[in-house]
Order: structure tokens, then sequence, then C-alpha cells
């Protein structure tokens, strides 16, 4: 029996060294070599404080900042924790009430806005985290913004422009902008 034990023992030792320390401290290692931003979480530092990730949205809901996408979270919006989509499909009366509530928030915030309101803005994205949003969603937001912030709107669409991120590679994805790197360059340049 001892026979047994003993290597089997040692067996799970030296695979738990392996697979649970030293690989993922390798992994890490080369990560932080090669992906020095992305191994730290690709976060938004201010004046070296660090007010958020790049990869995660934030609520902004004062009509003087962009908005981001709706987030499907819970118990609070761009939880973290609780990342995922409301699985809610087409035809789900209770996805047409929040896109329709959506919809009168954006409409109540702006009633002048004729534009059509781009789908980003009123609804989640699939992880309900989506820190981006399209260039036509922000466009339609600069009307607002520029209002509140009394600025004139083209140059909160230059702002905008300077923000849009183009596709990842030239290839994958379609343009955007993230949102909390644009509010934080809106309060930068232009605080309240």
């Amino acid at each position: 029996m001892t026979t047994l034990v003993r290597p089997a023992f040692s067996i799970f030792l030296l695979l738990t060294l392996v697979t649970g320390i030293g690989y993922p401290l390798a992994v890490t290692g080369i990560a932080k070599l090669v992906f020095p931003e992305a191994a730290e979480g690709s976060l938004i530092r201010v004046d070296g404080t660090p007010v958020g990730s790049a990869l995660i949205g934030q609520s902004f809901t004062a009509p003087d900042y962009f908005w981001g996408r709706p987030s499907a979270t819970a118990p609070r919006p761009y939880n973290a924790a609780a990342s995922g989509g409301s699985n809610q499909g087409p035809l789900n009366p209770a996805l047409m009430d929040a896109v329709r509530g959506h919809i009168a928030t954006l409409k109540a915030a702006d009633p002048g806005n004729s534009l059509p309101i781009p789908v980003d803005l009123v609804t989640a994205s699939g992880s309900g985290l989506d820190p981006h949003i399209s260039p036509a969603a922000a466009h339609y937001q600069v009307a607002r913004v520029a209002r509140a912030r009394q600025l004139s709107p083209a140059a909160l669409s230059a702002l905008v422009a300077e923000f849009t991120e183009g596709r990842q590679w030239g290839v994958f994805g379609e343009p955007r902008v993230n949102v909390l790197k644009l509010n934080l360059a809106l309060a930068s340049r232009h605080p309240d």
C-alpha cells in the first residue's frame, strides 16, 4: 500500500507545484512583459489614481457626459462580478419594455434631438459591461452634452472623432468610442 501512496502523493505535489504555481507565474510574467497594460487590467489612471478600466463600462447619467450602453448586470450597472446579458430574446416583452424605457430616457434628456437613436444606446451588450459605443451613438449625444457644457457641437464632434478607435488590426469589429476615455478627456479639457 505504501508503495502506491508515496508515488501518487509525490506526483500530486509535483503537479500542484507545476500547474498550480509554476505555470500561472510563468504566464503572468510573460503577459507582464509582452502586454503590460492588459496584464494589469487595462487600468485608466488620472494623476496616478485608477479611475476605471478601459475594458469595463461605467454608469454615466449626468446630461453633461456621454452615456454608454445600458448594462444588464445586477444589482448595479456594470457590476463585473455579475457579468452577463439579460438573456431576453427579441420577442420577450421585458426586453421591449426595457428598450422603450431607454428610448424614453434619451428623448427626455434631449427632446429636440431628431436623429435616429442608435441601437447600442438602448440595448445591453452580451456581457453587460461593454465600455464602448458606436461613433453614431456618441454623435447622437453631442447636442445634449454641448448644451449642458455650453460648448460648440463642432468642438465635441472633433473630440468624438479624436477618441474613435478603428477596427482591431484594421479588420475585426467596428469603429468604437470608449466612453470612459471620452468623458475623462471631456472633463479635463472642458471642466464644469
